[in-house]
């Protein structure tokens, strides 16, 4: 029962926090290294950018051309966060003659408007070594989930670029890793009960943990914290909610089954759902609360009844703020569902992963390069070899998944269904989409991929919880021997490749012959 109920303890572990700050370092520099180029504002960093400088300037999003509030349709948390870098770094427009200095240092504006991105995509594969490597029990494995992530190439663009969808990326793998860290404690409060000598047969409270504050479950309500700020960044942050609350009631069941609990079900319904209903509210609440800014002005879009009289909107106290705020969202979800208008670069969900249509962010033929051509771009386009192998990983986690029953599997699986699926649905509607909605998606894509390599390179699987003995020891030392080189070989590759497409996800000015090399497909690329 103490196997069933085990968890990774890993708060100590100065080696395995040392391979993590190794990953994390190459991040970081492959994230920050030349920041500011390309100069000038890249593809939709020309909205985000200067609706970040709204909010710090005057607490909501502005035109500053019109001097009028700007009619955004996404939440403010992921244009706060780049107003951030903003606000300490500088800012500059020079069409609309704004020039700031930093109030930490100055540098070149576009430092300042990608610094959040920066930090936070690195910060997301700090997340993603230490959640691979408490799911996996492997400090290998969980390091070789943070590089995949730190060398893909679609990750580096997002994290170099004022977007909000790594703002997304990394809420939703943060909600991810808090649910797995509330799997491991309700796991540990059992087992702490039952070498305590509890009897989980027994009815009422004698037969559960103790309860008192210390023993709430504080990693999920901080789940329902870390999707509202998902949710307001983006609103597709919305897809994984009923997954991760199912995940929360298939995991507790499991809890107390592995304990000996006779009903599991029902004790879980009972116990459980309240603190999913408060970790909701909180979601709620924090997402409320990153409006603020417009709430707590009158300058905001839809703000004032008086300045929209035909919007059926309110001035009461109170009341009037929550019930136009509604109003404004149902005016931005009504622009979501008319997005319909064709764009050079828009794409369907089955192309995604197949790379079918990236995006290019930035492009010029300006030299000098040492040829009588050249070409600099910045494409937002996945490391190759990795995102092709994303498919094929599925399938095998699906395989070994049902082979071996392994809740890893399954949590990886539904998350990539949320992150996905959804989107197949707007497809019938002919909805204009971009591969770079796949973003919140791509960890557990990653962690799909390690799943497989674990699998490859150990007879137990990722958990490596399967010990052997006599006659198959040899055997196993072997298998992992020759799948350890397999894995290592694959990782290498995946390194090599990101390193020849690097030149097209920072900028650098090529020859155009070179340039040219790297469309592997061809027109689906340019």
């Amino acid at each position: 029962m103490r196997r069933r109920l085990a968890t990774v303890e890993a708060g100590l572990d100065d080696r395995s926090w040392l391979a993590t700050a190794v990953v994390v370092v190459i991040a970081a520099v492959l994230r920050f290294a030349n920041l500011s180029h390309p100069p000038g504002k890249i593809f939709d960093e020309v909205y985000y950018a200067r609706d970040s400088w709204g909010l710090i300037d005057r607490a909501v999003e502005w035109n500053y051309t019109n001097n009028t509030p700007s009619y955004v349709v996404h939440p403010p948390l992921g244009k706060w966060l780049i107003g951030f870098g903003e606000w300490a770094f500088g800012y500059s427009d020079a069409e609309h003659g704004i020039s700031v200095p930093g109030h930490l240092f100055t540098t070149a504006p576009e430092f300042g408007w990608r610094f959040s991105a920066a930090l936070l995509g690195t910060l997301s594969v700090l997340l993603m070594v230490r959640i691979g490597r408490r799911m996996f029990r492997s400090t290998v494995l969980g390091c070789a989930a943070g590089l995949l992530l730190a060398v893909d190439g679609f990750h580096l663009v997002l994290s170099r670029t004022a977007l909000l969808d790594i703002f997304l990326l990394f809420f939703v793998l943060a909600a991810f890793g808090a649910l797995v860290l509330d799997r491991d404690a309700t796991r540990r409060r059992w087992a702490r009960a039952l070498e305590s000598g509890l009897d989980p047969t027994a009815r009422g409270r004698a037969g559960r943990p103790p309860g008192g504050w210390r023993n709430w479950p504080w990693w999920r309500l901080a789940t329902g914290v870390l999707l509202g700020c998902a949710f307001a960044v983006k609103w597709s942050a919305l897809f994984f909610v009923p997954v991760f609350a199912l995940l929360m009631v298939l995991w507790d069941v499991g809890a107390r089954r592995s304990a000996g609990v006779p009903r599991p079900w029902r004790d879980t319904l009972l116990d459980g759902v309240p603190w999913m209903v408060l970790a909701g509210l909180l979601m709620a609440v924090t997402y409320v609360t990153t409006w603020s800014g417009w709430l707590f002005s009158q300058e905001g879009y839809y703000r004032l009844a008086e300045r929209y009289p035909d919007a059926g909107l309110s001035d009461a106290p109170i009341v009037g703020p929550l019930w136009n705020l509604i109003q404004y969202h149902q005016a931005a979800l009504g622009f979501h569902g008319q997005l319909d208008e064709p764009h050079k670069y828009q794409s369907w969900p089955w192309q995604w992963l197949l790379l079918g249509r990236p995006v290019a962010f930035h492009w010029t033929g300006e030299g000098p390069c040492g040829a009588p051509t050249c070409a600099e771009e910045v494409l937002l386009l996945g490391t190759p070899l990795l995102w092709w192998s994303f498919l094929p990983a599925l399938v095998a986690l699906v395989w070994l998944g049902l082979a071996r029953r392994d809740w890893r599997a399954g949590a990886l699986l539904l998350a990539v269904a949320a992150g996905l699926l959804p989107w197949f649905w707007f497809a019938l509607d002919g909805r204009t989409m971009f591969s770079f909605y796949a973003a919140p998606a791509l960890p557990f894509l990653v962690l799909a991929v390690v799943y497989v390599l674990g699998a490859i390179a150990s007879p137990a699987g990722p958990s490596g919880s399967l010990a052997v003995t006599g006659a198959d020891e040899e055997a196993s030392r072997d298998r992992r021997l020759v799948g350890g080189v397999i894995a290592g070989a694959y990782v290498a590759l995946v390194v090599l490749c990101f390193a020849y497409f690097y030149p097209i996800f920072v900028g650098w000015t090529l020859p155009y012959d070179d340039w040219s090399a790297r469309m592997w497909l061809g027109g689906r690329w340019i």
